[in-house]
């Protein structure tokens, strides 16, 4: 399974409330944490729409939505993937969660690309998205074997 954006949102969702259904996953330029993504994106307080009170009001609210609040229950190899000039969803998102998943002891492996931004998959150097795909096709091949 994989993911990016609010794809990847989902992502690290799925491998902490259905790990069991997976061989893998690929979380990339995901929000993990909505608390540190309203201190540190470039869209900030966006998601007061969505949640209603701002996250100085209401911490809680956007710590219960956070994928990161579940990591103890992440069963699943994960592969990570992140830019780190994403001002979108910041290298911190995947650095929170990796380091989650490390101190648990968990099957984690994270890949950052530097001078890259949110759209590295669709519009990122050539060189970048050529190892991306080979990274994600070279991950999910052990994986699956």
């Amino acid at each position: 399974m994989i993911g990016g954006s609010y794809g990847g949102f989902t992502a690290t969702w799925l491998a902490a409330n259905h790990s069991e259904r997976f061989k893998g996953i690929c979380s990339e330029r995901a929000v993990n944490n909505l608390v540190s993504e309203e201190w540190s994106s470039d869209i900030a307080t966006a998601f007061r729409t969505e949640h209603g009170p701002s996250h100085i009001e209401d911490v809680d609210v956007y710590a219960s939505h956070s994928p990161i609040k579940d990591v103890r229950k992440i069963n699943v190899p994960m592969l990570l993937i992140h830019s780190e000039e994403d001002w979108r969803c910041p290298i911190i998102q995947a650095e929170e969660l990796w380091v989650a998943l490390k101190l648990l002891g968990k099957e984690v492996d994270f890949y950052r690309f530097a001078g890259e931004n949110h759209e590295l998959s669709r519009s990122g150097s050539p060189v970048h998205r050529v190892q991306r795909a080979e990274i994600i096709l070279d991950w999910f091949a052990a994986k699956l074997a």
